[in-house]
């Protein structure tokens, strides 16, 4: 690895034109961003935010987890690489960059260790480069600049052990950050305006809530690796915006049922039973209204190529929605 001071600024190589970043940075996923297509060769496709038309809603990881916020991808062949260093370092020679580039071509080109950016091994394997996430990179996030390994050569077949190179795990991390879940609201009885110590029914639309995936894949010169990560809902919060409450159940916490549903719809005889899954306000909500949320927790799993799969934490994602509490009126005779 090249020494830091000089010519590992940030993910790669050098610092040639961004003293605080990658000589060869690609930014960090395959999106449109400001008219400008981020040079990650990742593909996804499946259930992603903001590609159905509709409202993007992604899910928070429980716990302190996050999907990688940089890793590494196959990037050039030997041919490809020598094209883009030496485009790169074509700028004129300001303070301390001769150096640098002293250091680089040393590195690369002069057989310490690589000779000729690995020519005489083209077609055997690939140059790998750090990516960053864009909008964690925007956001300042400084896990989008923890990939500070300069780019390196991997064999064809061979498994690169830097942390964060990709693999079908790193793939199917990277899905869990592009998956879109329906919106959480809730079907309630009464709908728009209960009544004091009257129970409200909740429940959800199972037709609405089934599994949702996401498949992040990669193929580029030979390297063929995908992942697909799914969702499944898995119970409903209640959160009724008062204390002043009683919960079915009282925990608030609505399962799934046996049929994926959440919840049972009310229908007409069931004014006297208790919903397996609602609130019961105990006061008006005067003038205004509660804000009840409505937090769905999702469980995550994944599987990738080589049959190779597992768990991610489950993610959470909640609305609300503003309830109206009256006071039952009696009249006395």
């Amino acid at each position: 690895m090249l020494a830091a001071t000089c010519v590992l600024a940030a993910p790669t190589v050098a610092f040639a034109k961004d003293p605080g970043g990658s000589q060869f940075d690609v930014g960090g996923n395959n999106e449109k961003n400001g008219g400008k297509t981020l040079e990650s060769h990742i593909v996804y496709s499946g259930s992603i935010k903001g590609s159905t038309g509709h409202t993007s809603n992604g899910f928070t990881p429980v716990g302190d987890w996050s999907p990688p916020a940089c890793w590494y991808e196959p990037k050039w062949n030997p041919a490809q690489f020598s094209e883009a260093f030496r485009s790169q370092w074509d700028i004129p020679h300001a303070s301390g960059v001769g150096e640098a580039y002293a250091m680089a071509k040393d590195h690369y080109i002069n057989g310490q260790p690589y000779k000729d950016f690995n020519k005489s091994q083209t077609g055997k394997g690939l140059w790998w480069d750090a990516v960053r996430d864009k909008k964690r990179e925007e956001s300042g996030d400084p896990a989008a600049f923890a990939c500070d390994t300069a780019t390196f050569w991997v064999e064809n077949g061979k498994t690169p052990t830097v942390e964060n190179a990709v693999t079908p795990e790193i793939l199917a991390e990277l899905a869990y950050n592009r998956i879109n879940v329906p919106d959480t609201q809730i079907k309630l009885a009464p709908a728009e305006i209960t009544k004091v110590n009257l129970a409200t029914w909740a429940w959800l639309d199972k037709a609405k809530f089934n599994e949702v995936s996401v498949t992040a894949s990669l193929d580029v010169g030979g390297v063929n690796i995908q992942a697909t990560t799914t969702a499944k809902p898995i119970s409903l919060k209640l959160e009724p915006g008062t204390g002043d409450v009683e919960l079915y159940p009282p925990s608030g916490e609505c399962v799934m049922n046996d049929d994926n549903s959440i919840g049972e719809p009310y229908a007409k005889g069931k004014a006297d039973k208790i919903p397996s899954c609602g609130v019961k306000y105990l006061r008006s909500s005067g003038n205004g209204t509660f804000e009840l949320r409505a937090t769905i927790t999702w469980e995550v799993s994944w599987t990738g190529t080589g049959g190779v799969g597992g768990n991610l934490p489950n993610g959470t994602f909640g609305s609300t929605q503003a309830v109206t509490v009256q006071e039952i009126q009696s009249v006395n005779r």
